[in-house]
């Protein structure tokens, strides 16, 4: 497969700093690459110098730095460092002693500033070299001990002999980096690359049979390079994967595995571009994921606007877990799932908050229930991420078909009604209060004596069934009472809730107390914000006795705030009273059950007395105005008269 024309990315100019020893031809390197000719005398430290976009085939420009090693020049020798996109580390052939330096100071020094960028090794003054030398012998433990070494090359700037080439490495190993498709120790591609690679030929594989055959090879082909291959040069292709790994090619074509060990050989032979080539023309960058131009996110939302999957993409979710689920049991194993998301390039679930947010069976399968709400978290929390997972694992539409924006929150509340599918409600409460156990009830997982404090948020989501067959997905967020000071400080926090509930241990005064501040804490957010949202009391831990004390003062707070009486639920006895249903119920009635706080309801009352003023005057000024009006006809009709 010819390179054609290579792709670089979306970088518009590539900065190299140029580093190394006093006196090792740093600034004649420069110089004969920028005039193409060697210069007797350069100045001691370069202006930085330009190489045009056309000097290299990638049509990306170039800026060179050139440094002082000086010691009271070491402030601005980082600060350039810290700016590379490459760095050219320079020895001088005739003086041993600076290649030592490499080792000894030099890689150390980068690292020790945090150099992330890739470093050419330039041996400088070839031309000056007496004795016989193999660069290999040197390099090589060199390369294996800084693996931020791309490569080692020696020049002459006198003799005008690989000084090109210098900044060729450097601009390429920017623009196609080895690093993110190629473990240089082990010889193989790394697996993100390998799972790019594998969506490209499944993409590609058009008759999905398994193996690209001659007219899904000359697309492919034309699609990257602009070019079509002619038959000698398909057998070609096949003779040499055949010829290294018979597997990889089968009577139908080229396979998977031999498709892959294509662009391993690519790599291995110097022409990492052509594999770059590929992947970005497929819409990756150089972190291997989708770029986000290729993603066609929809519009900025308003914060009490949330996000849901549509009819279309959820009926596609379902045949691909048809699809993967082989046995056909109505569950997908670990290895179904990670088959499934083997295009993408991780699966997106192994981490939180989505690790443990849907229930499982002992072996961690997931049905498909289960697998349509994490897909609804994961739409809720990050639609970005959503529809890229939607797309590695082959959904051809674009984002406008797969996710719904939803009404605004505000909007809702004042039609009364919601059209969402999709409810998040946070979990406040203190210490020891039941949210967790509350939680993982909603998974039906049994209740555990064992008490562990959450310290991070956590997210739990599940379907609800409803009246007539209705079913809703009910996202819970439980949020660590040392975290609510913390999430609030973002004054667009409750944008994202639909309903909050506040737990306590119904057997505690103390609890109450605490879980009534929090309330209080919320709900005069909410007011400030306008993002105020339906509220409910939840009496935990029922089975422990009921507290008359509690009792009492949990339904004076109910009454004072305006909500509606707490919900008394025992997870260990598994007497959950509804309360899911009865949590999506009030999501679904946004203008009721909002708790007021005492300043809160002060300031309503001030707001309606204003409103309630300007009316009058309003009446009053229109009612002058059409005294004055009758005044005016009056007084012109008897000046006529007389």
């Amino acid at each position: 497969m010819p390179t054609g024309g290579s792709t670089s990315g979306a970088r518009t100019t590539v900065r190299i700093v140029v580093v190394g020893d006093r006196g090792t031809g740093k600034s004649s390197l420069i110089a004969a690459a920028a005039a193409e000719t060697f210069r007797q005398e350069v100045p001691p430290v370069l202006p930085p110098t330009r190489l045009p976009a056309d000097y290299y085939p990638d049509n990306v420009p170039i800026v060179i730095i050139d440094t002082s090693s000086s010691l009271e020049n070491r402030g601005r020798l980082a600060e350039e460092l810290k700016r590379a996109d490459a760095v050219v580390l320079t020895y001088a052939c005739d003086q041993p002693s600076t290649l030592n330096r490499l080792s000894s100071f030099w890689l150390h020094e980068l690292r020790r500033l945090e150099i992330k960028a890739p470093v050419i090794v330039a041996g400088c003054k070839l031309d000056r070299r007496t004795e016989e030398y193999n660069l290999s012998i040197e390099m090589v433990p060199l390369m294996q001990q800084f693996r931020e070494i791309e490569t080692c090359i020696e020049c002459s700037a006198a003799n005008m002999l690989q000084i090109q080439e210098v900044f060729y490495f450097a601009q390429k190993a920017v623009l196609h980096p080895t690093a993110p498709l190629f473990d240089q120790e082990t010889q193989t591609l790394r697996p993100r690359c390998m799972r790019a690679l594998k969506r490209i030929f499944v993409l590609c594989d058009h008759d999905m049979d398994g193996v690209l055959n001659d007219d899904e090879l000359n697309e492919f082909q034309v699609k990257c390079f602009n070019a079509p291959l002619q038959p000698a040069e398909i057998v070609g292709v096949k003779r040499v994967v055949q010829e290294k790994l018979p597997e990889g090619v089968s009577e139908l074509g080229l396979t998977l595995t031999g498709f892959l060990f294509l662009h391993a050989l690519f790599i291995e032979k110097g022409r990492i571009e052509t594999t770059w080539t590929v992947l970005r023309k497929f819409g990756y960058s150089d972190e291997l994921k989708l770029r986000d131009d290729y993603l066609s996110i929809p519009n900025k939302k308003a914060p009490d606007q949330s996000v849901e999957l549509t009819s279309e993409a959820v009926e596609f979710l379902k045949g691909v877990f048809s699809t993967f689920d082989d046995d056909k049991d109505g569950v997908l194993r670990e290895s179904e799932l990670e088959d499934l998301f083997s295009t993408a390039p991780e699966s997106p679930w192994v981490e939180a908050p989505y690790k443990d947010a849907v229930g499982r069976t002992p072996l961690r399968g997931i049905s498909l229930s289960g697998f349509l709400s994490e897909w609804a978290l994961m739409t809720s929390l990050d639609p970005a991420q959503s529809i890229a997972n939607l797309i590695y694992i082959g959904y051809h539409c674009n984002a406008a078909s797969a996710l719904h924006i939803t009404r605004r929150r505000l909007a809702d509340r004042k039609k009364q009604q919601t059209e969402r599918n999709v409810f998040q409600c946070f979990v406040f409460g203190p210490k020891n209060a039941g949210k967790s156990a509350l939680l993982m009830s909603l998974l039906g997982r049994p209740f555990s004596e064992n008490y562990v404090p959450t310290t991070t948020e956590q997210y739990i989501v599940n379907v609800v069934d409803r009246r007539m067959g209705n079913k809703k997905t009910l996202i819970l967020r439980e949020v660590p009472e040392d975290g609510v000071k913390k999430l609030l400080s973002n004054k667009e926090s409750l944008a994202a809730c639909d309903v909050a509930v506040f737990v306590y241990d119904s057997s505690s005064e103390y609890s109450l107390k605490g879980a009534t501040e929090l309330l209080s804490y919320v709900a005069r957010q909410g007011e400030e914000s306008g993002f105020g949202m339906p509220s409910l009391l939840i009496a935990a831990k029922n089975d422990l006795g009921s507290n008359p004390t509690v009792n009492k003062d949990s339904a004076k707070v109910c009454l004072d705030m305006g909500i509606d009486a707490p919900i008394p639920v025992s997870v260990k006895e598994r007497d959950l009273n509804d309360v899911f249903s009865r949590i999506v119920n009030a999501a679904e009635h946004p203008h009721l059950s909002i708790p007021e706080t005492e300043l809160g309801r002060s300031q309503k009352r001030y707001r309606q007395l204003v409103n309630r003023a300007l009316m009058c005057i309003s009446v009053g000024a229109a009612a002058t105005f059409v005294g004055l009006a009758a005044y005016r006809a009056y007084a012109a009709r008897k000046n006529a008269s007389s």
